[in-house]
This record gives C-alpha cells, structure tokens and sequence, in this order.
C-alpha cells in the first residue's frame, strides 16, 4: 500500500460507517487486509456487515481479509449511561486496534464510533491523537462517530461531516434489517 491517511467521517447524518465499510470493501478487492474496531456497539449482536465480511473471508483467492471485533454494550444506543463494563470495553478495544495498527498485518485500520467514545468520556482524547500521530507511514486509519475533537480534525487529511437533512427515525421507524443494521 502507497502513503496512509487518516480519514475522519464524523457528523449528525446516517452513513459514517457505511463510507467506512465501503473503503474497506474497495481495501480488500485490491487485496488488502483490514481491521475494524466497533466501539459503542454491542458485542455479540452480528450487524449485517458482519455477515457479509465473514463470507467474503471464506472465499479463496486474491482478496484481502476482514477482521471486525466489538468493543461495546450498546450503552448510549440504549439510552443508559456508560458504566464499567463500557470503559473496560473501549480500553480493551483500543489495546486490540493499536496492536493492529502496529502489527505489520493490516493495511486499514477503522474505528468506528471512537469519537463518541471519547466524547462520553470512555477513553482519554490524547490516546487517539497519539496513535494517530505514530501510525506507521503506511497504515490507512478511518475515524467515524459523532463529535469529532478538533484535534482529530487537525491532524485528519480527509475530513468528511454527514449532515442530516431529514431521517426516518423521526417518524418512529427504527433501523431496518439489511438497510441500517
């Protein structure tokens, strides 16, 4: 892989981790290998997005592979506040994307909703603006979640901020199976 940049797609508006996985996809075509950090999310439940790397994993030949680990309990998702369990989680999470960062096994490194992770306080801002600022010269890094810190920001060479103009879930309608989940 040519240079690495650091990618923040952060903003009120559906589709930040959507953009995420699609770069991941276009990644992995060309042979690359990528590592997804999902922070906030629940482990154990399998987002659709799962479903489909694990297949693409299974397949044989010059793909790259996929590897997507959850660091979360849903706690803001369902409208609790953050408890131990979700620290611990986050730590643990991002212990696990600073080893991939630095393993030499990856190409692309995503974590998804750190922003939101940092901004209800689960981790320490300075943590990712250091594993962004050491990242090996060739290592892709995506940001996404709501919230990103100016910090990020700076030192992001894309910066993308989805807005929302006008959403569903305003009418009631939760996320949807194959289309938001």
């Amino acid at each position: 892989m040519e240079k690495g940049y650091i990618h923040v797609y952060t903003g009120n508006g559906k589709g930040k981790t959507t953009a995420a996985l699609g770069v991941a996809l276009r990644s992995i075509a060309n042979g690359y290998n990528v590592a997804m950090a999902q922070f906030i999310k629940s482990r154990g439940f399998e987002y659709s997005e799962m479903k489909a790397f694990n297949y693409i994993n299974s397949l044989d030949g010059p793909l790259g592979k996929i590897k997507i680990d959850q660091f979360g309990t849903g706690c803001c998702l369902h409208g609790r506040k953050p408890d131990v369990d979700d620290f611990n989680m986050v730590e643990e999470g991002f212990k696990q994307a600073e080893e991939w960062v630095n393993s030499g096994q990856y190409d692309l490194v995503i974590l998804d909703e750190i922003n939101v992770a940092i901004h209800l306080g689960l981790i320490q801002p300075q943590k990712v603006v250091n594993l962004l600022k050491q990242k090996p010269s060739h290592i892709e890094i995506i940001v996404t979640g709501r919230h990103a810190i100016p910090e990020i920001i700076e030192l992001a060479d894309l910066v993308t901020e989805m807005k929302e103009i006008k959403h569903y879930f305003t009418k009631g309608v939760l996320a949807r199976k194959g289309i938001d989940s």
